[in-house]
């Protein structure tokens, strides 16, 4: 390995660590490090908490956990001996007692320098604040006589606050020659734009050349997108590593006059619709390999949404780990036969048709004495679905392949889905897409699929499917437009709902129904129970359900569709504002 002051040669293992696998995690970090040596890099930078993989909640707080990690990196440390490249890699730290979100520096044999992050992030899908100990503001680290600063993900995000220490401009002021950002960063729509226009402004700020390396892979319901990257100190893009894949790239960076700048490859980037895709693909592929499940099981009934779900499942699982099954009642109509047996045969995955009647009349002939007297309503509707659920986990446990669950976000919001029917299931990939999105994803995946899946090129999903009016069929001549508007319009009232948080009042100035905007916000508010009790899902959006939107089930409150009422400042007394003085009314 050569090093001259004049060159520094920097390593990035974008890869997908497991939560909890910490012998698993370290051996990945080993055979990046080869990688890396063979390379003649100085330095290889894992992403944030890659020992004990990202985000460990509480699972960070076990003792033993915490001592496991510490361990992993130590043994790390010591092969550093063998003078190959330096290591910077995360892991949860204790010191003095308080717990840490650490970077170590591993080099020579030891651990040469640690540093912890100082801003904890404490919204939408983050509360490091309830886990972690807040670190020192701390200068740069040595790397074969280069001062590197290291802040960790959020000590790059935060804007001004009396919360917020500017680690990057301590860091430019104690000495920093270059910035290198280990990162956990969850992917959503536009995040990519987001996450660059943060990392220009700090470089605008400390004129230094700054690397954001980004974790890839699912956890749960997070997706990391990877498309780690670096900028030269005069903000131009450097390099840009693929998204949504593993690779380990090296960086040749050079000083001259102005700095050190590098000029590497620049990767094509997904957005949009094809990003969301390529999210879901992935986290249903690592919920069920990081999960130890041989494969997959899933209802076909012939509609677009099934349809979506059966083609994520293939890209990202491979036909051999899907099968699909179609449950037929009465009420199925024989083109959703044949477009399920299409859609099958497209996809090229195992498909069976069992029909449910016997069942549910054996269900219905057990309910008569219970039932006398009483009309048939949804009572019904919702037992054909909890049939179809009861068998599809009956073939899972027999066979252990995970259902997956095909309710679309538009549904979950407003509890169009029937509890322990079908949202059964252990995994739903398409539970942050509404359902006009469900329809462009579809027709998207058949002229394009993401790098890396594994289903057949070209159509893959009947155009029939596609064009079809959405139908639950659970009774005669059923559309979903019977109970819900338009979905054009249910989606437009649902994302100012659950991801702006508009007043209600403020939707209707902007033309939509207020009748209609009424009713969705207590479909809305009474559904909350059904999604307290729904599989996880890939989140897409700024806002999914769950992680981000924490709403009580009980809970009385509704809003009026009224014009908000504005404070009365005059009620309030100049000498109680924020006052620490004992009330004395």
């Amino acid at each position: 390995m050569t090093q001259t002051a004049a060159r520094f040669t920097i390593s990035l293992a974008q890869l997908n660590p497991t939560v909890g696998d910490i012998t698993g995690n370290a051996a990945m970090a080993r055979t990046a490090r080869a990688q890396a040596a063979a390379e003649h890099a100085d330095v290889i930078v894992f992403p944030e908490l890659f020992i004990s993989g990202y985000p460990p909640e509480d699972l960070v707080l076990k003792p033993a956990f915490q001592a496991a990690c510490r361990a992993a990196v130590e043994e790390l440390a010591r092969e550093t001996a063998d003078g190959g490249p330096a290591v910077l890699i995360g892991s949860p730290w204790v010191d003095g007692g308080k717990l840490y979100n650490a970077c170590a520096l591993l080099d020579g044999g030891r651990i040469a320098a640690i540093r912890f992050k100082v801003n904890l992030p404490n919204y939408g899908v983050f509360d490091e604040k309830r886990v972690f100990a807040r670190g020192p503001v701390a200068g740069p680290v040595t790397i074969r006589g280069v001062r590197v600063g290291v802040p960790i993900c959020e000590d790059t995000w935060l804007e001004e606050s009396e919360d917020y220490e500017n680690v990057v401009e301590c860091l430019a002021e104690t000495g920093a020659e270059i910035l290198i950002v280990p990162n956990g960063s969850p992917y959503a729509r536009g995040k990519g734009d987001l996450r660059l226009s943060v990392q220009v402004a700090r470089v605008t700020e400390s004129d230094l050349p700054l690397v954001y390396l980004n974790q890839v892979g699912g956890q749960d319901e997070l997706v990391f997108d990877g498309a780690s990257f670096a900028l030269n100190a005069d903000r131009s893009l450097a390099a840009q590593l693929p998204a949504f894949a593993e690779c380990i790239t090296t960086l040749h960076w050079h000083k001259g006059a102005s700095g050190w700048r590098c000029d590497g490859a620049v990767a094509p980037v997904p957005d949009g619709d094809e990003g969301d895709y390529a999210a879901c693909v992935l986290g249903l592929r690592d919920y069920v390999r990081k999960n130890g499940f041989p494969g997959v099981l899933l209802g076909i009934s012939g509609g677009i949404d099934s349809a979506l779900c059966a083609a994520i499942a293939v890209d990202a699982l491979g036909a051999d780990k899907v099968r699909g099954v179609m449950l037929p009642f009465r009420y199925t109509a024989q083109i959703s036969l044949d477009d399920a047996g299409r859609l099958a045969s497209a996809l090229g995955f195992g498909y069976e048709v069992l029909p449910i009647a016997a069942a549910v009349n054996g269900f219905e002939e057990i309910l008569a004495k219970p039932f006398e007297g009483l009309e048939r309503d949804i009572t019904e509707e919702n037992l054909q679905a909890r049939t179809r659920g009861t068998l599809l986990m009956a073939i899972s446990n027999k066979t252990g392949a995970m259902v997956v669950t095909t309710g679309n976000k538009s549904e979950m919001s407003v509890g169009y889905a029937t509890l322990y029917g079908d949202m059964n299931g252990g995994f739903n990939p398409i539970k942050d897409i509404y359902k006009t999105q469900v329809f462009r994803l579809c027709s998207l995946r058949n002229r394009w699929k993401p790098d890396g899946a594994r289903g057949p090129d070209g159509e893959v999903i009947p155009e029939s499917i596609i064009v079809r009016p959405p139908t639950a069929e659970l009774r005669e001549d059923q559309t979903d437009q019977d109970s819900l508007p338009p979905y054009e319009v249910l989606d437009g009232i649902l994302e100012r709902l659950v991801e702006r948080e508009q007043p209600l009042a403020s939707i209707v100035a902007e033309g939509f129904d207020k009748d209609t905007v009424v009713r969705i916000d207590r479909l809305l508010n009474i559904a909350e129970y059904k999604r307290r009790q729904a599989a996880p899902g890939v989140k897409v959006t700024r806002k999914n359900f769950g992680r981000d939107r924490r709403y009580p089930i009980t809970n009385r409150f509704r809003d009026r569709a009224e014009a908000l009422a504005e404070p009365d400042e005059s009620l309030v007394m100049r000498a109680g504002r924020a006052s620490s003085e004992a009330f004395e009314g």
